[in-house]
């Protein structure tokens, strides 16, 4: 080949990728058994289902060969009853719930079982006697949710508490800040009920020798089970003792330490928490619970080095507070980039000298006096250190947030090297851990590798990811090298290797830790899983003859990866860098990431589902020799032709989940590792409509913008003509439903009828002038709101001037229009960039029109206009100027917007400056999102989903605030799409905050008219 070989020529279209990785037959046989004895559930063997099942938090990538998601626990029982027969005692069982798993504890390359999708109900609480049961699916911050209205909480804490599921915290004995305190999980666990592999569904419970007795006498399963353990235990009780360290982070799962508990009673339990599925289907649990600590405060210490922060442990721990956490400075510097910043900087002031490390100090009481005496006495204990001490549960939660997002923080360092799972988790006794920890970094160092620590200084342990580019072919090399370092180290300080996250394919160091016991561990693994299918290759084997996995021949995501063409990666590296952490499986329907999964349950529907389908997109794209940038469009017949075969097409399952995003941008803001999926969705979808035909209504949408001006002009029959019932029928042929009526008000005329100007090149900059800029939403479909926001600015004595109108061009990017897109933003960008000329300001008023200038304009321009939120430059401009009393105060609740919240940090603090600096309170209401997001909610085969949506909170939220249906509304939203949501099927009525503000300053001025008038007579 030449040396300077010209490139490949452009093909003509995507090709069709039909070749991809099918199920193997005994697994299709399997499933079909399945359904026709009856399950229940979903059962799906498509590639989409499988490959964003195919990965969790860890660094590794096992495809399964089916998925079941159980409806009911007779479907698990159906489930393992038919593995058990004979002829299936090749299938491999992989029960799996949140998916946040960092060692591959739910990965294998068998048939997964969701049991987080159907299986996750709150059964019973009992408050007065302190328990809860659960299905296992239940997510831990769901749980505490229900219980806070009783007072009570459900100790364990970890980090991924709002999608990690109680079975999966069992199954790993999770812990985390506070362990020293409340204990792990299993410290918690009253009763399990868990389907073993004969498919007996067993109620395990601590029991009296008696009972014990009498359930050994049974010839099955349940009887060997039990009539093993108890020997073991009666034969190696001594060397049990002095094998395992007695530290708060002992055992994770077959936990022969604990087979008595401290009644001395028996208790299968220990031996089934941390087992990780590989002895049985954990489907329900009920859990002790405590009370919730009614004060907390948390007192914050800074140090000079990270060392410092941990030699200081020791010390800290003799002041008595209810738990120590700690962060280096790698964690602090990427959280000050992190949104959550803003609310908890003052806690962490710049004095001069920086923190290079901080502790922080939980305190915990009932009783206000004494939480202020525990505070005083650590106070007093830590003489002269910097330290800061935050109080009341606002303040703690927000710092506490940011210790949580400790792991999506280093995920998101820039480089292709981001810090990974595989030695995150061990501890050591507390007294050990400086020293510790100082040779583990000394390892590290010696390998030149970037990492950040943070952890649990009180229980000894420190969560440690080195970075490390996993596509690099050296990297499996690197990862043993480490991987055996730190195991040596940890045996030679007298820790585990697996203090929090479980074993998972880190398992092959459990002989070494067990010793001696191992082979009792491999027996308990027999008696239970005779034939090696539960998880197998995990923690334990049934026999010698059968190896656990090794960490460096299990399939990694880099393996995969870095069969992409190194340009194309950094084209698509939002798809490339999800790390799996799962954020965006945030089971909160208050919070805005991701109205799709919530709406679902279905993993493909969730960002990280489609990172992980369009990394799979692109690695087969690459398998086939295709450059996806190299790619034209093709012709309008052959697309047609391709478009009546799409069955079997992989693109095809991709474009499913893509269709159910809503672009609403949560996660670009909320993602740790700021995936942003609506970008992602675009590129997509503009090679894909390259190969196949685009529905009709994509181009109607597409050129609402630039068409609006002429329907605008005849209002009255735009409107009865999309209002008529044959009208409706038709929109609904081009799947579009509840098209929003023109105002009828010609925004131009009607400034200018009120004495306000249009801004020009030539517009002088006078002081306290503003340009508004235009979009369509607003302008043509809320024009009496742009009214209202030019006369707001009057009265404060701000000269608003309008910008002339053009497209901004955000329903092309959103459907994939994007060469459209570029020359549109362009064109807008040089009319922008020409009134800024003049140095006046721009503002836009609808948020997510707005913000298309800062993100899909700043991707695609190099010097992009720069267009503030309205409340951004409002809140400056008063800040410039004495607080306005108000006649009457009043206050307010507003309803966040989707892309606001989660993308501008200060967008709702600005909108309370501007309230506080006209005299009211304004209150923002957590809340998720409203459904609508643009064209989503118009869309008729979204509409169900949308209306969902929803109901999940803005539904709830509405129906509180009764005056909804006035113009006097006190619930106010910035997005237009949120009030046209609210109107279309509350029928209420949600005013902007310019218009409660406008109302307000009108209503003051009519009242001092009037107190005028009768004063004079």
């Amino acid at each position: 080949m030449p040396l300077h070989s010209s490139p490949p020529p452009p093909k003509a279209m995507i090709p069709r990728l039909s070749s991809t990785a099918t199920s193997a037959s005994i697994y299709l046989d399997f499933i079909a058994e399945l359904r026709l004895r009856g399950f229940a559930g979903e059962i799906s063997a498509a590639l989409a289902d499988r490959t964003v099942l195919a990965t969790d938090n860890s660094i590794y990538q096992l495809l399964p060969q089916a998925v079941v998601f159980p409806k009911h626990q007779d479907d698990v029982i159906r489930v393992v009853k038919l593995a058990s027969e004979p002829r299936f005692h090749s299938i491999k069982l992989y029960p799996r719930g949140g998916g946040t798993g960092t060692n591959g504890q739910s990965l294998g390359d068998g048939l997964v079982i969701d049991l987080s999708k159907n299986m996750n109900t709150i059964l019973e609480i009992n408050a007065a006697e302190r328990w809860v049961r659960v299905e296992s699916g239940v997510v831990k911050d769901q749980l505490n949710r229900e219980l806070a209205k009783h007072g009570l909480f459900f100790a364990p804490e970890l980090s991924t508490s709002n999608r990690a599921t109680i079975g999966g915290m069992i199954n790993t004995d999770a812990s985390g800040q506070g362990s020293c305190l409340y204990g792990k999980t299993r410290d918690h666990v009253l009763e399990l009920a868990t389907v073993l592999l004969d498919g007996t569904l067993w109620h395990s419970q601590p029991i009296n020798d008696e009972l014990l007795l009498q359930i050994c006498e049974q010839d099955n399963t349940v009887g060997h089970v039990h009539g093993l353990i108890a020997q073991i235990y009666k034969d190696h009780s001594e060397q049990i003792s002095t094998t395992f360290p007695k530290l708060n982070r002992c055992l994770t799962g077959y936990d022969l330490a604990h087979i008595r508990n401290n009644d001395d009673q028996f208790d299968l339990n220990a031996i089934l928490c941390g087992s990780e599925g590989t002895l049985g289907l954990i489907i329900e649990a009920k859990l002790n619970v405590l009370p919730l600590p009614k004060y907390s405060a948390l007192i914050n210490i800074r140090y000079l080095s990270f060392d410092a922060a941990l030699r200081d442990a020791p010390k800290l721990m003799a002041l008595g507070a209810a738990s120590i956490e700690t962060v280096d400075s790698t964690i602090l510097q990427l959280a000050k980039g992190d949104l959550s910043w803003q609310g908890i900087a003052g806690f962490f002031p710049e004095d001069g000298e920086p923190a290079l490390g901080i502790n922080l100090l939980e305190v915990l009481s009932d009783d206000e006096a004494d939480l202020s005496a525990q505070i005083a006495h650590i106070e007093q204990g830590l003489g002269h250190k910097r330290f800061t001490v935050a109080r009341g549960d606002a303040a703690v939660k927000r710092i506490w947030g940011m210790r949580k997002k400790s792991v999506g923080l280093l995920a998101n360092r820039a480089g292709e090297a981001r810090p990974i799972p595989f030695v995150e988790d061990t501890a050591v006794p507390p007294e050990h851990l400086a020293d510790y920890i100082a040779e583990f970094r000394a390892l590290l160092d010696a390998h030149g590798l970037f990492y950040g620590m943070f952890g649990h200084v009180d229980a000894g342990v420190l969560h440690v990811r080195p970075a490390i580019d996993m596509k690099d072919p050296n990297s499996l090399a690197l990862v043993r090298q480490i991987s055996d370092g730190v195991a040596a180290l940890t045996q030679k300080y007298h820790g585990v290797l697996w203090g929090e996250h479980g074993k998972g394919l880190r398992s092959e160091y459990a002989p070494a830790f067990f010793g001696k016991l191992y082979p009792c561990i491999q027996q308990i693994k027999q008696v239970f899983d005779p034939h090696n299918q539960l998880n197998p290759g995990k923690i334990a084997t049934p026999s010698a003859d059968e190896a656990l996995l090794k960490i460096d021949a299990v399939p990694t995501r880099g393996q995969y990866d870095r069969q992409i063409p190194i340009h194309i990666r950094k084209d698509y590296e939002g798809a490339l860098h999800c790390n799996g952490n799962g954020a965006c499986y945030n089971f909160d329907p208050d919070d805005a990431m991701c109205p799709s999964w919530k709406a679902t349950r279905q993993r493909r529907h969730s960002p990280k589902g489609r990172a992980s389908l369009m990394r799979e997109w692109l690695r087969q794209l690459a398998e086939n020799g295709v450059d996806p940038g190299k790619t034209l469009p093709a012709s309008w017949p052959r697309r047609l032709i391709n478009s009546l075969n799409k069955k079997g097409d992989f693109s095809a399952e991709v474009m499913e989940a893509m269709n159910g995003c809503l672009a609403c941008k949560s996660c670009a803001g909320q993602c740790p590792v700021k995936v942003d999926i609506p970008a992602l969705r675009s590129q997509f979808m503009h090679l894909y409509y390259g190969r196949y035909l685009r529905p009709a209504k994509d181009y109607l949408v597409a050129s609402l913008e630039a068409t609006l001006p002429l329907l605008a002009k005849m209002p009255r029959l735009y409107n009865a003509l999309v209002s008529h019932p044959l009208s409706k029928k038709l929109q609904k042929q081009f799947n579009l439903v509840e098209s929003p009526q023109l105002s009828g008000i010609d925004l131009q005329a009607a400034l200018l009828h009120r004495g306000f100007a249009i801004a020009s090149v030539n517009t002088p900059n006078t002081p306290n002038s503003v340009i508004i800029v235009q979009d369509a939403f607003t302008s043509f479909f809320e024009t009496q709101l742009v009214l209202d926001v030019f006369e707001l600015l009057k009265k404060l004595g701000f000269t608003p001037l309008l910008a002339p109108y053009k497209p901004n061009g955000k329903p092309l990017h959103v459907h994939g229009f994007l060469p459209q897109f570029a020359r549109l933003a362009a064109d807008n960008s040089k009319m922008l960039q020409a009134l800024t000329l003049s140095g006046i300001p721009l503002v836009g008023i609808d948020p997510s029109m707005t913000l298309t200038y800062r993100s899909e304009y700043a991707k695609t321009l190099a010097h992009p206009p720069q267009v503030a939120l309205l409340q951004e430059w409002l809140a400056a401009a008063l800040a410039k100027r004495p607080v306005i009393p108000a006649h009457t105060a009043q206050s307010f609740t507003l309803l966040p917007h989707c892309s606001e919240k989660t993308n501008v940090a200060s967008a709702y603090s600005d909108w309370d400056k501007v309230f506080t600096a006209l005299g009211h309170t304004l209150a923002t209401q957590a809340a998720g999102c409203c459904g609508m997001a643009g064209t989503f909610g118009h869309e008729a085969d979204h509409r169900a989903m949308s209306e969902q949506i929803y109901a999940q909170s803005w539904g709830k939220i509405v129906a509180q605030h009764a005056e909804v249906d006035s113009n006097q509304s006190k619930l106010l939203a910035t997005g237009y799409s949120c009030r046209c949501q609210a109107k279309l099927i509350d029928q209420a009525t949600l005013r902007h905050p310019v218009q409660a503000l406008l109302a307000a300053l009108e209503s003051a001025a009519a009242n001092v008219g009037h107190s005028s008038h009768h004063s004079v007579t």
